[in-house]
């Protein structure tokens, strides 16, 4: 079974940072170094708290550690061979066919489930047997930093009979770009034909990055 609870303060925090307005030049919140539209991210785990870094301040929290602030990777792959049976999805109770899971260190390493809504991201707690029900079947999950990156699912698609179900390891800022992307697009009961374009745009973006794909599409040149 799976633990509810409403979204909290801390998650409408994190939101905040990506739906808030942002000052023409964007400074590190560490040394106020102006920063470029693609920079580094660092995560203070405890307050689910997200700071913008310069390159500089951000390696000073490269190493694992017992260190207030952990610097968010940028790796992103997409898991085509990833294994989560409909009985698996299932059991795990999303009211969605979309959420991200990530180990907390502040939770003494559970896993935790969150899931977009036009409200914000809606926390779930899993029982660690659900978890490692799906975890001995994908032993990638074991790689993922705890904090910091996520197994971000994808099923919308799927549930419609359009795609296959997307699996991707992230890191957790995307996850909450995501959130972000849906609480400002949504329109509506069903959301509004804007918000899942955006939505299909945010998967694409991220399919397009990951080193997975390359070479997929390499090799399919190739095969041509």
């Amino acid at each position: 079974m799976i633990e509810k609870t409403q979204p909290s303060t801390a998650a409408f925090e994190f939101l905040r940072q990506f739906a808030r307005r942002r000052s023409p030049v964007e400074r590190c919140e560490m040394c106020s170094t102006p920063l470029a539209p693609e920079h580094q991210h660092l995560l203070e785990p405890v307050n689910r708290k997200i700071v913008c870094a310069c390159d500089a301040c951000a390696i000073l929290f490269y190493a694992q550690g017992d260190l207030k602030y952990r610097r968010v990777p940028r790796r992103i792959r997409f898991l085509p061979d990833f294994q989560l049976t409909e009985s698996q999805w299932n059991g795990l109770m999303m009211p969605i066919n979309m959420a991200f899971f990530y180990k907390s260190t502040p939770h003494e390493g559970r896993v935790i489930a969150m899931y977009p809504s036009p409200a914000g991201a809606t926390e779930s707690l899993l029982t660690l047997d659900t978890w490692d029900d799906i975890a001995a079947n994908n032993p990638v999950l074991e790689e993922m930093e705890a904090d910091v990156e996520a197994l971000l699912v994808n099923r919308i698609g799927h549930s419609r009979g359009f795609t296959d179900p997307e699996h991707y390891i992230v890191p957790i800022d995307e996850c909450y770009k995501l959130v972000g992307l849906i609480r400002s697009h949504w329109s509506g009961l069903a959301g509004g034909t804007e918000v899942w374009r955006q939505i299909a745009e945010f998967f694409a973006h991220l399919k397009a990055k990951s080193p997975d794909s390359v070479s997929q599409h390499a090799a399919g040149n190739a095969n041509a």
